[in-house]
Formats: C-alpha cells, structure tokens, sequence
C-alpha cells in the first residue's frame, strides 16, 4: 500500500458528496503522510492522550473504544479504509477515547500543522473536513438511536446495511457482498449485546433468509427488503453529492 492509495482512499470518501477541484486533488496529495502499521488489537491511538496528528485508514478495520473503570468496553464506531478516525482531534486536540485495530491495520497521519496550512487556503476543503466531523456526529446518533430503541435483530441488519453503503464508496463491497473480518465478540462490544446473543441474533438474521453469513463473508439477498426490516434510511451517511 502506497501513500498515493491513502489520497485515493480520501478522495473515494469525498467525491460521492461533492466535486474536488485538481487544485483540491493536489492540495490533498501535498499532506505528507506517516505511515504505519498496527496488528490486531494493538492500540493506534489511546483514551485520555493528547494528539498532534489524525489517523487516516488505509487498510483493515479499526473501531473507537470506550473503557469503563469496570475495564468492560463498548466499541462506539467502526472505521475502514478512507475514514479520517479521528479529525476532531485536530480542533479538540484531547481524546476521550481510543483507537484500537480490529484487524492487521495500515494508517497515514497527518501532523495537524499540515490540516492547519490546508484550512488557510482552502475553505472548500475545510468545510469538507468539516463535513466529514459532522458525519461521524450523525454516525453516532444513528448509533445510540440503535442500541437504545432497536431490537438486536433490526440493530444488526440496520449495521449491515450501514457497511454495505459505507464499502462500497471506497470499492471494499459489490452486488452487497462483503467481507466483515471481526470475532463476535468484537461484533457484540459494536452493538451493546453478550456474546451469546450476539451468536443467536446472527442465527436468527440467517433463518429469516435475509442474509448468508459464512465465515467474514456476508452476502445480502435482497437489499431493500433488510433496509426496510432493520428501518435503514442511508440520508445520515449524505452521500448525496452538493457544493459545500
């Protein structure tokens, strides 16, 4: 994986939303990039550290976790490849939260000097980034909306469909076939449910024919027929393409 795939990767995520401009395009592939690699379960970014930097994925998957005193943890987002994780940190410059790698994981950071010089002569590109905050925001409404009202079986389906929008943006889903490389257990911290009914809810979302789920691949049989059982409506994710 090249720096030149983590500007692609970028690009993907905006172009769906807006046009970039090749003044944009270049100003974006100037960012110089740290590149690094996490196996999985290795921290990227810890709870309660100040940061100088924002990770960009490039490949793998990683999540932000939240650690109770109890040490029991909730995955609040999952990340994939294209995701700045974590472009609040740029303005908030504290994390209340880590970042931890589901899988073997590649990341580009970028030194917030470099998003700061961006936001000088860019607005287009700082309200971009600016974009990108408050959809994670939604992401997160969306979210607790989910864990708080919805049964296990429409919660999964409703992320599910999430994924599917989400992958194939940045060419990592097609025809609603996808891979999910995370353990249940990784699957019950996302949606607030006990490993064992975690397990039993998949089982259920298999039987009721809307999905095959073999291993990490999940195919979706009938796409409109899940978004409206798990009440799905991809609006927060915006991928609608307007000038911001």
């Amino acid at each position: 994986m090249t720096d030149m795939d983590a500007y692609e990767r970028l690009i993907k995520t905006f172009t769906p939303r807006d046009d970039l401009s090749s003044d944009d395009i270049a100003l974006l592939r100037s960012m110089p990039l740290r590149i690094a690699t996490y196996g999985k379960g290795e921290e990227i970014i810890a709870q309660d550290s100040e940061v100088s930097e924002s990770c960009l994925m490039m490949t793998g998957w990683t999540g932000r976790a939240v650690y109770l005193e109890s040490g029991k943890r909730q995955i609040t987002a999952l990340h994939i490849a294209g995701d700045f994780v974590d472009l609040h940190g740029f303005t908030l410059k504290y994390m209340d939260h880590s970042v931890v790698a589901l899988t073997a994981t590649q990341v580009a950071f970028v030194r917030h000097d470099e998003l700061k010089k961006i936001t000088h002569v860019s607005p287009h590109l700082t309200r971009l980034f600016w974009m990108l905050t408050t959809i994670d925001g939604a992401v997160q409404r969306t979210t607790i909306a989910s864990l708080g009202r919805r049964p296990a079986l429409e919660r999964l389906g409703h992320l599910l469909c999430e994924l599917d929008c989400r992958l194939s943006v940045v060419g990592l889903a097609q025809d609603h076939r996808y891979d999910v490389p995370l353990v249940q257990e990784e699957l019950a911290d996302i949606l607030g449910l006990s490993v064992v009914h975690m397990n039993r809810t998949i089982q259920d979302l298999r039987k009721a024919g809307l999905v095959t789920w073999q291993g990490s691949r999940i195919v979706i049989h009938d796409f409109g027929k899940l978004t409206q059982f798990s009440g799905f409506d991809p609006r927060y994710l915006n991928f609608i393409k307007r000038e911001r």
